[in-house]
């Protein structure tokens, strides 16, 4: 399977979700897209039939607004029939705008921004005590890394040195109300997880090899846990969403929803 194909096949599904629907954080989900097709199509042990197999890997989506990212690739794996996406935000719907474990394939609701990290240091934790081989993986926002929780939780992971522990931080450096730099200055990023104990790997963020690449390393390092710190796009694969924090939540019009579409079309026939 071409990877990177996979993931823009997931593009046009977000943004005809989020088109449809009327609603949804489109600039984080363009960001993360290759991060999570890297994990759920290639190194993450997690299928529709493995719901509860003890061993399965776990998946955190700390950055819960950007749903339909993960409700896209959930529907095109099997964990439920791709036609229920029609009815994300719709009433009565269990596809609400951030992940709902009442789902198959969905672990533990999440969006309360600050908290996924320590959620999955409980998950590796509960691994080590129980001598299981699974991995858990958390994936955050870099606007969610103002929240102190995170730190708690970063200290955790070294203190129990939980080397079945990878977490991701979506770097795409803008945030709902500006960039990452002017609302609470976080650079150097690899320095500051360094400083908590953390193997730091720092990758361009949506290219599938380095993703690929760093988790590997990541499965291989140990007595601490690693962060990858992947440098995003915000909106990456739409032109005229890329690097905008005006769509950090912002519903496309019909013609941009075409070009967009267009866009990502030409870029699949491209590779």
């Amino acid at each position: 399977m071409d990877l990177r194909a996979k993931a823009i096949d997931i593009r046009k599904d977000i943004v005809t979700m989020i088109h449809r629907a009327g609603t949804g954080h489109i600039g984080g989900d363009l960001s993360v897209t290759d991060i999570l097709v890297d994990l759920y199509y290639k190194q993450m042990n997690v299928a529709p039939d493995k719901m509860e197999d003890p061993d399965r890997d776990r998946f955190v989506l700390s950055k819960g607004h950007c749903v339909e990212a993960l409700y896209a690739i959930l529907a095109d794996r099997g964990f439920f029939p791709k036609e229920e996406l029609d009815t994300y935000s719709r009433y009565l719907s269990k596809f609400i705008g951030h992940p709902n474990n009442k789902l198959p394939g969905i672990e533990v609701n999440s969006g309360s921004l600050g908290h996924g990290l320590a959620v999955g240091v409980g998950m590796a934790l509960a691994a080590k005590m129980e001598n299981r081989p699974y991995r858990t993986y958390v994936v955050m926002g870099d606007g969610e890394c103002d929240e102190g929780s995170v730190w708690e939780a970063a200290m955790a992971g070294h203190q129990y040195k939980l080397d079945n522990l990878t977490a991701f931080v979506d770097r795409n450096r803008l945030q709902i109300s500006g960039t990452t730099e002017e609302v609470m200055a976080q650079d150097s990023a690899e320095e500051r997880w360094a400083a908590f104990g953390w193997n730091v790997l720092s990758i361009p963020g949506n290219d599938m090899q380095a993703i690929d690449d760093a988790i590997d390393l990541a499965k291989h390092t140990k007595g601490k846990p690693t962060v990858i710190i992947a440098n995003t796009t915000k909106g990456c694969g739409v032109s005229f969403m890329e690097n905008q924090a005006s769509w950090h939540h912002k519903v496309p019009t019909d013609e941009q929803f075409a070009q967009a579409i267009k866009e990502l079309d030409e870029r699949k026939a491209a590779l």
